[in-house]
């Protein structure tokens, strides 16, 4: 890994996809109200969501109706929610400077991948048509069920990547899983407010949480020099 000046680490950046890089928030919020009402449920606010929203998803749903689902209804609403979002994140666009951003940190010297819970066979075409998979040297979307844990999908990721330690890793994303995942494996983590946690739940990680994706940066080669 490159240093940065002075002798100061440039951390390695994971970032999440769905809410960090993609803002996608709202179709994530159209696909979540559309599939509520094909089960009878009431519609839920952006800020409520934000507030209830976690992983494992069958969680978020318990925090909503009371009860887990059933697994006949968990097939119902995981089937109805990515039927309606993937009709909309076509649609959705990059965070505002993101591209910019990322081709500016390959640019430096520094390398990225992408890790996400989004299938891996949607993403990947994804990414290439924002004209973004070039700066990352690894991106891997999820190719088991949906609703995994990102903790296990991290840590194949880091393995997967070459001279790359996880001491010197930075989880950049926007919900308190990434967090954890990041834990699971030894990295650090950044959280970002632009997507699917409100800054209260995001702070309950006990990592830097930022505004910007910029901030991020800055916040994770902080992280990556705190234990030097």
């Amino acid at each position: 890994m490159n240093p940065g000046h002075s002798g100061r680490r440039t951390a390695h950046i994971v970032w999440d996809w769905n809410g960090t890089l993609l803002h996608d928030i709202h179709a994530v919020i159209a696909a979540t109200n559309a599939a509520f009402a094909e089960l009878g449920l009431p519609p839920i606010t952006l800020e409520r969501y934000r507030e209830l929203y976690c992983v494992p998803v069958p969680r978020f749903y318990e925090r909503l109706i009371g009860r887990l689902p059933s697994e006949r209804e968990w097939e119902v609403m995981d089937e109805s929610f990515h039927r309606h979002y993937w009709l909309r994140a076509r649609d959705a666009d990059l965070v505002e400077g993101a591209a910019e951003l990322l081709a500016a940190q390959k640019a430096e010297g520094r390398t990225q991948s992408l890790c996400s819970l989004a299938p891996h066979d949607r993403l990947v075409p994804l990414v290439k048509t924002h004209g973004i998979a070039d700066h990352f040297v690894r991106v891997d979307g999820a190719t088991g069920p949906s609703g995994g844990v990102k903790g296990e999908q991290m840590a194949r990721h880091l393995l997967a990547l070459e001279k790359v330690e996880a001491e010197n890793t930075v989880v950049i994303g926007d919900a308190v899983d990434d967090a954890v995942a990041a834990a699971h494996v030894g990295a650090r983590a950044v959280l970002y407010t632009g997507g699917s946690h409100s800054r209260a739940s995001l702070e309950t990680a006990g990592v830097p949480v930022v505004d910007t994706l910029e901030e991020a940066i800055e916040a994770a080669d902080w992280a990556a020099n705190e234990s030097r």
